[in-house]
């Protein structure tokens, strides 16, 4: 089972072999990948077209844009809704975790040093992708133990660019 918040509206999913439901009624719908973060989705005979605006995989949370309108979206799966359930939803991103590339890119500029203390939400680096500067920020609180990448270096999509202790 999962939890899907879509502009703080709540929808219940569940999903095995033959079927999936929202919120208990079936659910058929059909998408395909147009290109890297577009898609094509076919529901109830319409067409929608989808595009991956923001993804942070670690707190699951997305920005997609579906036909010129934007939705926020977060998903909880079943492991995440049983530590809410045991009170400790905040445990699991207390720590900030490697930073690895979320795309291929260019690191243009490395924001942080070995040592160096960062809390949730602070700049660590910038990587060109695609003709844009996209901003990395820490996940969480930690220190730098090492810097795998410098500036001007390509990088792979997934390369671990900061370590954290």
């Amino acid at each position: 089972m999962l939890k899907a918040s879509v502009n703080n509206k709540t929808f219940d999913i569940l999903q095995n072999a033959s079927e999936t439901t929202l919120n208990g009624e079936p659910f058929v719908w059909d998408f395909a990948q147009a290109e890297d973060g577009k898609f094509s989705i076919l529901y109830n005979n319409r067409s929608f077209n989808a595009e991956v605006l923001e993804a942070d995989y670690a707190n699951k949370s997305f920005v997609l844009k579906i036909n010129n309108a934007v939705y926020t979206v977060g998903v909880k799966d079943r492991f995440d809704l049983l530590l809410d359930q045991l009170g400790m939803s905040n445990a699991a991103s207390a720590k900030v975790n490697d930073l690895k590339a979320p795309m291929p890119g260019l690191v243009v500029d490395i924001k942080v040093a070995v040592g160096d203390a960062v809390k949730k939400g602070d700049t660590l680096l910038i990587l060109e992708a695609m003709k844009m500067e996209n901003v990395l920020k820490a996940t969480g609180d930690g220190k730098v133990k090492s810097i795998k990448v410098a500036p001007k270096e390509n990088v792979e999509k997934n390369k671990v660019m900061i370590e954290f202790e």
